[in-house]
């Protein structure tokens, strides 16, 4: 297919895209100098704010997240009669995401919506957002009591766009009792990858397996940070609109060919999907070791249900020498620009609230996330907790153990969804023996420039 053939044959997305921003020609709202009053009571007693009824609010939590977050919103709209939020569960982060996309341009939006984190170049990129920065600058909002890690990640050249409301980090869990019982130490987890596959191979047997990961571009992705390696140019995306995309580097090639190998030495079993099967098969004691995010934790517990010792260990690294660390993944709120600035301040009183240490305290013990808010970890709650359940203190370990740096930000990249997808798919045409690793990432790499190309080209 030649250039000119590839410009005619534009994908879905991008004629959204140009229709977002050639048809309805959506623009950052511009503030005027009213104030808005800080604090959560505060602010609910203004008189704009009295004026706002209702706050809809788009979120992707399900089951007991899903749980939680109702009874966040229970709690703010109790003590707060002016503003009334109604949180409206929109499916998967990027089935959400899709929604939110078809509604821009329309009256049939939310007034702020959670966002994952692949998403935020595409928010910027949108202008159908009012950044959080200018909440913040007007109100003179402290944001030293937020972890500096967890916000970074939503910082693009220098500007607050959103606000993190759910952070998290994937982690390795295992069983204590297959451990022991193969003669390794069940209070040491493996490091590194040799010490991984070295432990899987030797756990294997009598129908248990060593290891199960699940196929996702997010592990790999955060075994490349590990390794301090950026996942697209210009700073991963920070420094400037990223224009290639760079998991097929060493740090790529190692890490696949690295799993592959587990799974021709029979130590791990080839994963039939994402993270659901892995965590069954974890539940019942039949795969030893399995990836997944910290957000998973309070799910694992319930489902082992005591049967064995859940133990958490870091993601692991490639070597020693490797001085990365892991990335913060989760999700930011979003205020949507397209709404009455009395019903945008409405929102902000909102995240206010969600970030206070006693909101944050609550939805990390329910959840597994862990907070965005540093006082957090002096509520009760989170000390009786972490004193019954230790494995929850893994996650905030490995993340205060993480550099703040461009690889552990995250990459900003307007199609990372679509990245996320084609790199899902070399992953498995690597571990079924289709291409070597390398052949796989390159091409992967090869199709998601070319959409890079597209986008950036919309976008300019």
């Amino acid at each position: 297919m030649n250039k000119f053939q590839r410009k005619i044959s534009i994908p879905v997305y991008l004629v959204f895209i140009m229709l977002l921003f050639g048809v309805f020609g959506i623009s950052y709202s511009i503030w005027g100098k009213q104030t808005i009053a800080k604090g959560s009571e505060a602010a609910s007693s203004a008189s704009t704010v009295q004026e706002v009824k209702k706050v809809v609010w788009w979120h992707a939590m399900s089951g007991d997240n899903g749980k939680a977050v109702d009874k966040l919103v229970t709690n703010f709209n109790t003590t707060h009669k002016d503003i009334q939020v109604e949180a409206v569960y929109q499916g998967s982060y990027y089935d959400s995401l899709t929604k939110l996309k078809a509604s821009i341009g329309s009256k049939m939006g939310p007034t702020m919506a959670q966002v994952y984190d692949v998403g935020t170049q595409f928010m910027i990129d949108s202008k159908a957002i009012t950044p959080i920065q200018q909440f913040i600058t007007r109100d003179k909002y402290d944001v030293s009591q937020l972890d500096e890690a967890i916000l970074g990640t939503y910082i693009v050249r220098n500007t607050q766009y959103s606000m993190p409301f759910n952070a998290s980090n994937p982690i390795l869990y295992y069983n204590k009792a297959l451990f022991q019982a193969a003669g390794l130490n069940p209070e040491k987890p493996p490091v590194y990858y040799d010490e991984l596959a070295q432990a899987a191979k030797q756990i294997t047997r009598n129908g248990v397996w060593g290891a199960y990961f699940g196929i996702q571009s997010w592990y790999m992705e955060q075994l490349l940070a590990n390794q301090g390696a950026e996942l697209v140019n210009n700073g991963n995306g920070r420094d400037g609109a990223a224009t290639a995309w760079q998991m097929n580097g060493s740090e790529g090639v190692k890490t696949l060919a690295w799993w592959k190998g587990l799974i021709d030495d029979k130590a791990a079993l080839y994963p039939s999907g994402k993270s659901d099967e892995s965590k069954k098969l974890f539940a019942e004691g039949k795969v030893a070791m399995i990836f997944d995010t910290t957000a998973s934790l309070r799910d694992i517990l319930d489902t082992v249900d005591g049967r064995f010792e859940v133990g958490t260990g870091f993601f692991p690294k490639a070597d020693q020498k490797d001085s990365g660390g892991v990335g913060v993944g989760g999700a930011s709120n979003w205020i949507m620009n397209n709404k009455s600035e009395a019903e945008q301040q409405a929102a902000w009183v909102f995240i206010q609230y969600l970030s206070e240490p006693e909101q944050q305290a609550f939805f990390h013990v329910s959840t597994g996330y862990f907070p965005i808010t540093k006082k957090a970890y002096e509520q009760p709650i989170v000390q009786d907790n972490m004193k019954q359940f230790p494995q929850f203190k893994t996650a905030i370990d490995q993340h205060d153990a993480a550099k703040l740096n461009h690889a552990t930000q995250g990459a900003v990249v307007g199609v990372y969804p679509d990245a996320r997808k084609l790199t899902e798919n070399a992953i498995n045409q690597a571990l079924s023996g289709q291409m070597s690793p390398k052949e796989a990432l390159d091409s992967a790499a090869r199709e998601i420039g070319i959409k890079i190309e597209e986008y950036n080209q919309i976008v300019k």
